[in-house]
């Protein structure tokens, strides 16, 4: 019998073109998004897969792929003997096709082929852009006990809170019944509620009644996705997954921990903050299942005369005597003296300036990287590579979402964005 590292495939989707996301992904894919302070938001996916003894993973990816290529080399080496690898399939021009991915279902199956050479007896596929902890061994384990041909995990949330979710109505057994996308109307989503008999299994009780909402996370046995995707549906949750039902064996695994779709600059934001937490929702510092991402041998921070209060910091930043408030710093913030930030995500620099890079700058009248003196900030994404000159009091309050300063600073959701690269002129008042 395979173990699960040679019995197990892992396909992470990478995601279309992200626009709930952009600006940040106006030059990166979905996956390629900086997250709490020093990874991305592919390390995720990957991590849970190396922890779970799952070492062969392909990452399908269509858009703004050099930085995610970059992050995903440097970061994910494997030595000979184990057969492990991360390997980026980007859609790709074929005699079948020129098109780009349609879908989620379309991407799997345009690269079928590349999974055939590798032996395998199932596929478990993922997400890109989700934030959890997650040991897969446990829904394989479930997946092989029932005999099922798929599995899908599957979170309890709240009835008032599954939009946008697709939910399933299980049995006793948790075999699903019927599978919806998205419903809107109130009465199909109370119709396919969780019943009393699974509610009592659940470890978290609830007061209000719940469904069942897929986690976008399958496994599929070998053959039976081949026969799924032997047709033109673009989309597993929408189409690919209502096909099945009463045709094969599909059952929910149930999964109870933190979890969060990251799809919009809202989301993104909110996840990120919620890091700074003294407990946060989603624990970077479990020794059991780390999260890895690239070594970078930076030097450690340095803050003088600060006050810091809830604060993640990334590796190789300056700060000078400035005060912060519920913030994330990513690796290389520069924050001048006199800065105010509350409720505010700084992603940091890719790389430091030298002397003659700065002297270019400043005599093109450009700020230098990072936020210059005496800045007031809340309520704000500072993006990699951004200059904020001396002065700048940046905040979405009160101010409709919209494109501001030709295009130096988004409100997306209600949260200002400063666009990677972007330059914010000193004085600036927003």
């Amino acid at each position: 019998m395979m173990t699960t590292q040679k019995r197990v495939l892992a396909v992470i989707m990478g995601g279309g073109r992200g626009t709930r996301l952009h600006p940040l992904t106006a030059e990166r894919c979905k996956p390629a998004v900086p997250l709490a302070g020093k990874y991305r938001l592919v390390d995720i996916p990957i991590s849970n897969c190396l922890n779970s003894d799952i070492n062969r993973m392909f990452l399908l990816t269509q858009f703004q792929t050099a930085s995610l290529h970059r992050h995903v080399q440097s970061t994910y080496h494997f030595d000979p003997f184990g057969g492990g690898f991360v390997d980026i399939l980007a859609a790709e021009q074929t005699e079948k096709g020129s098109d780009w991915y349609q879908g989620t279902a379309d991407a799997v199956r345009r690269n079928l082929l590349h999974f055939r050479a590798f032996p395998h007896d199932l596929i478990l596929i993922l997400s890109g852009d989700q934030l959890y902890r997650m040991d897969f061994r446990k829904i394989i384990e479930d997946h092989l006990a029932k005999g099922a041909d798929v599995t899908i995990a599957a979170i309890p949330f709240p009835v008032s809170k599954v939009e946008g979710l697709g939910l399933m109505q299980v049995d006793d057994n948790l075999a699903i019944q019927r599978f919806v996308e998205k419903p809107k109307d109130p009465a199909v989503i109370a119709s396919l509620a969780i019943s009393d008999k699974i509610e009592a299994t659940l470890e978290t009780p609830s007061e209000e009644k719940r469904c069942l909402a897929s986690m976008g996370i399958y496994v599929f046995n070998r053959t039976i996705l081949a026969e799924a995707l032997d047709n033109t549906m673009t989309d597993f949750g929408r189409e690919i997954i209502p096909a099945l039902l009463n045709r094969k064996r599909l059952f929910a695994h149930v999964f109870e921990g933190y979890w969060e779709d990251i799809g919009t600059v809202r989301a993104f934001f909110d996840a990120n903050l919620a890091l700074a937490q003294p407990l946060p929702p989603f624990n970077f510092f479990d020794p059991s299942a780390p999260i890895y991402t690239q070594d970078r041998y930076l030097p450690a921070s340095k803050l003088n005369k600060c006050a810091i209060d809830h604060v993640v910091i990334g590796d190789g930043s300056i700060l000078t005597d400035s005060s912060l408030h519920h913030c994330v710093l990513g690796i290389r913030s520069l924050i001048g003296e006199g800065c105010v930030l509350e409720d505010t995500i700084v992603m940091g620099s890719d790389y430091y300036e030298t002397k003659a890079q700065l002297a270019a700058g400043r005599a093109l009248g450009q700020p230098d990287m990072g936020l210059g003196k005496n800045c007031r900030i809340d309520g704000s994404i500072i993006d990699k590579n951004a200059r904020i000159g001396d002065g700048c009091i940046l905040s979405p309050k009160g101010k409709a979402d919209g494109t501001y300063l030709d295009g130096a600073i988004i409100i997306r959701d209600g949260v200002l964005v400063v666009p990677k690269g972007a330059i914010v002129p000193a004085g600036t008042v927003l």
